[in-house]
């Protein structure tokens, strides 16, 4: 067997140097910290654009730096950059930077995206879908509604750009909760101060008494939210969204939603609605503290929705009490076929949830429900509406308990109370997408150890010729449609430009763990650049190298004529990936946003993350590549994409060779050359790592006892070769030896 040739020592140990002495220059080259640029773009940002009715603005101060805003002499808030606040940063590495204007009051006044290098909204993302994004942020007030921890953003996330508006949507977010601190803004307005509480008031479990419907409504134990389509349409055009008010169903009179909500842990709330049986087993099923609310409703519009069945959790729903927020989930659900108090309406829909054990709701306190009103325009395109339902148990449910007495001064000062306006901060965005996505990663690892399997046992596969073309098939499938199609993780050269970049100005971890699946892959092909070269990426992990094979498949079945480029001339196109990648390089070096501009000579964008629903020159050009791979093979793959050369440079360092070859490869036989589909093997038959894709093709025809040239001609050997003369049995020894009478007057038959 002929394996490839041996790397020198001294180039290995050179080309590490190299990488070596790149590496610290890289990082002698980082930049300092940026300074504050808050001046510079509100010098060159019409304040109105961040804060309506605002004419001026002071001068910039505090820390983190903000300008106060004025109208005339009355100051109206404040505005600030989210970059001098908060350091979260987009999957490029850089900065988002993002002016948001805060009033008095905490409420977000207006917000603008000033200057961003994200590679997913550079080109293809149209400007105004980002933007309408930004603005669903203008009118909340996190002061008054901090968010729940992992909580989606409030705007659906435009497709394509996932991770870049998150993190958009993530520091807005934060950086207003800790400019409105640390500039003395709270609900009252004033600084919060510590009191001592009040009586406190708790559940009256004495009170059992059954009342009717009318009567709980009459107290104000059940409340009630009722919405037309018209109020729906109407909230729609407050937001903005005249297109999504343009699509409303029903007439305006009609009964959109009936909504109805009620603390049924309160016993006589609870007996009254579920009925004595309900009640008890409701008890039974509490434990010490823990409520449980009655969700009602007629209607349109279900308050239910379909996401807890894909999802588990009511998406529609949301229980908020002061500054904690949470949703049910199918665990705390319990459907209801209709309500026990007499008098009650007919319900179409009537639920009981328990509050999550993780949760909390203070009975006593008020708290509100919110319904969220989502209408779906495009697949791309969701707009939404809140509306609040409040509640506010009656004191009739209630009893006074006297407070707790004031603890001595020495205990008080020993260990005091932390406050409850004090909250322990939220896990990291990038921590937060990671527990998000933990069934995508767990399919990706299980994907990635089938992958190892196949290598690691590719002999035993690529002997089973059928077994091995659909089991590459499946794969090849699997790239293409989930891990591209599905899971956006298409590796770019962006990727690799961004890492290079972000060596030399500030390199964080957290900055490419913002995509779980595309830091996995990357650890992957990094990996699997010791073993396999780039083969097991561009192979089999690819999805707009799946697409080509799928596709080529597809034309040779129907007969599509294969082109066959001379082994010579081939050569000499595949250099084109490697000028384009160091051009790429070359221009990062000197401006990032360029090189990324450039770096659209990849169609992975406009095919895999954006499924060529694009600018039609963009279209033109994917379908142009994916039409020519028609005739050639992986004619990208082969003659351009960069992203194949910045991989293939490392390609001979690699430590192993896996593939097998017999002495008669290249010389004289010359089959796998001829049949290898991106033809990476030369004609003197050795195989070239820096083109091999490992698709394991030369190894089937290895093994396969009627393609392999050199397999049949050993089995010709094999039947020209004369047997042997059997050797005589043991009784024809004994009877040569012990000849019989006569024996001497019989023929000799052997003649």
């Amino acid at each position: 067997m002929r394996g490839s040739t041996e790397v020198p020592h001294w180039f290995t140990k050179y080309v590490q140097a190299a990488f070596i002495a790149l590496w610290l220059s890289c990082l002698f080259l980082a930049q300092p910290a940026q300074a504050q640029r808050l001046p510079e773009f509100l010098a060159s940002t019409p304040i109105t654009d961040v804060f309506p009715g605002a004419d001026r603005t002071g001068p910039v101060e505090g820390k983190p730096a903000i300008a106060r805003v004025f109208a005339g002499n009355k100051q109206l808030g404040l505005v600030y950059l989210t970059t001098d606040v908060v350091n979260t940063r987009g999957y490029s590495s850089k900065p988002i930077d993002v002016l948001v204007g805060l009033s008095d009051s905490g409420r977000i006044m207006g917000a603008k995206l000033v200057e961003h290098h994200e590679p997913i909204v550079l080109i293809g993302i149209p400007q105004a879908k980002v933007d309408r994004f930004i603005q669903g942020y203008v009118g909340l007030n996190f002061v008054e509604s901090p968010p729940r921890h992992g909580a989606p953003p409030p705007v659906d996330i435009v497709s394509g750009a996932t991770v870049t508006l998150m993190v958009i949507g993530d520091t807005i977010t934060r950086s207003a909760i800790v400019v409105a601190r640390a500039h003395g803004i709270d609900k009252s307005g004033a600084p919060r101060q510590a009191a001592q509480p009040p009586a406190t008031r708790v559940l009256d479990e004495s009170k059992d008494t059954v009342q009717t419907w009318q009567e709980l409504l009459d107290a104000g134990a059940v409340k009630n939210l009722r919405l037309t389509p018209g109020d729906v349409n109407q909230a729609f055009l407050r937001s903005g969204r005249k297109d999504a008010a343009e699509h409303g169903e029903g007439g305006p009179d009609d009964t959109f939603i009936d909504l109805y909500a009620a603390l049924v842990s309160a016993p006589s709330i609870g007996r009254s609605l579920l009925g004595d049986i309900g009640w008890q087993r409701l008890k039974e099923r509490l434990k010490p503290g823990q409520q449980a609310v009655l969700v009602a409703g007629n209607g349109l519009y279900s308050f239910k929705g379909s996401g807890y069945v894909r999802g588990g959790i009511f998406d529609r729903i949301e229980v908020i009490q002061d500054e904690s927020a949470f949703r049910f989930r199918d665990r705390n659900h319990q459907r209801l076929a209709d309500v026990n108090a007499k008098g009650a309406p007919a319900l179409r829909e009537v639920a009981l949830f328990v509050v999550p054990e993780d949760s909390s709701l203070d009975p006593v306190k008020p708290w509100r429900l919110q319904l969220m009103v989502q209408r779906v325009l495009s697949v791309s395109d969701k707009a939404f509406v809140t509306f609040d339902l409040p509640y506010d148990l009656p004191t009739a449910y209630t009893r006074a308990v006297a407070p707790a007495p004031a603890p001595a001064a020495s205990q008080a000062t020993a260990a005091p109370a932390p406050s409850p306006d004090v909250e322990s901060a939220p896990p990291a965005l990038w921590k937060q997408i990671w527990q998000g996505k933990a069934g995508q990663i767990a399919i990706l690892t299980v994907a990635l150890t089938v992958l190892v399997g196949i290598f690691f046992f590719q002999d035993q596969l690529t002997s089973r010729p059928l077994l091995h073309d659909r089991l590459r098939l499946a794969f090849l499938a699997f790239a293409l449609f989930w891990i591209g199609w599905y899971g956006q993780a298409q590796l770019s050269i962006v990727n690799v430009l961004t890492f290079f970049s972000a060596l030399r100005t500030d390199f964080r971890w957290e900055y490419f763990l913002m995509d779980p699946l595309v830091f996995i892959l990357w650890c992957a092909t990094a990996i699997s650049m010791v073993f396999w070269n780039r083969g097991a990426f561009c192979g089999w992990l690819c999805p707009f190298g799946a697409l080509q094979e799928l596709t080529n498949r597809i034309a040779r079945r129907l007969g599509v004529r294969q082109l066959k480029i001379r082994h010579g001339v081939a050569q000499r196109l595949s250099t084109f990936k490697y000028v384009i990648f160091l051009l790429l390089f070359g221009f990062s070096l000197y401006d990032l946003a360029v090189a990324e501009q450039l770096a659209e000579v990849e169609p992975f964008k406009t095919a895999i993350i954006l499924h060529f629903v694009r600018h039609w020159p963009f279209v033109l050009f994917a379908v142009a590549l994916l039409a020519a791979g028609l005739f050639i093979e992986r004619f990208f793959c082969r003659y351009l994409c960069p992203l194949g050369a910045a991989l293939a440079i490392p390609a001979r360092l690699r430590i192993f060779n896996w593939l097998k070859r017999y002495r008669d490869c290249g010389n004289p036989c010359q089959r796998c050359n001829i049949e290898c589909p991106v033809q990476a093997i030369d004609p003197s038959g050795e195989i070239n790592p820096n083109e091999c894709i490992q698709c394991l093709h030369c190894q089937m025809l290895y093994h396969h006892k009627q393609k392999c040239p050199h397999l049949i001609q050993k089995q010709a050997k094999r039947e020209r070769r004369p047997a042997p003369p059997p050797e005589p049995t043991v009784q024809e020894v004994v009877l040569h030896r012990m000849p019989t009478p006569n024996s001497a007057n019989r023929p000799n038959r052997e003649s």
